[in-house]
């Protein structure tokens, strides 16, 4: 039996623990289906057809079909990584100045799907964490 969502957490946040819980279990692997190509458009299923199609035309990852009020927590939760990778001050603050912006353009928008809960990062912060992360 899944266990229940503790008070207090938010519930995609809860999700993604379990996701991440079960990635490191190795529950995702050999999954039927995994690395064959997307099923043709059928005409059938509109929206699904229209998803398969931009994903094989536009070579998009999928979190871009998300929502602002989706994708962007993501992106910050997986900030660390993506700035553990980087190497140069230069690029981290680009990375930075980049989300903030796609932040603080989501929240001029109106909203669609759930709230957005995110703000802008403090960019001088969070390059001194990359650097104290690097020493």
């Amino acid at each position: 039996m899944t266990e229940r969502k503790p008070i207090g957490a938010s519930f995609g946040s809860w999700v993604d623990r379990q996701i991440a819980a079960a990635e490191q279990r190795g529950e995702f692997e050999n999954l039927p289906g995994a690395g064959k190509p997307l099923p043709k458009p059928t005409g059938r299923d509109s929206a699904t057809d229209w998803v398969v199609r931009r994903l094989a035309e536009d070579d998009l990852p999928a979190i871009d079909l998300l929502p602002p009020s989706l994708a962007l927590p993501r992106e910050v939760q997986d900030l660390p990584a993506k700035l553990a990778r980087a190497r140069t001050e230069r690029r981290v603050r680009e990375i930075l100045e980049d989300l903030n912006d796609r932040i603080r353009d989501a929240h001029r928008r109106p909203q669609v799907g759930p709230p957005l809960t995110v703000v802008p990062l403090d960019v001088e912060e969070t390059v001194e964490q990359w650097r104290t992360g690097r020493e």
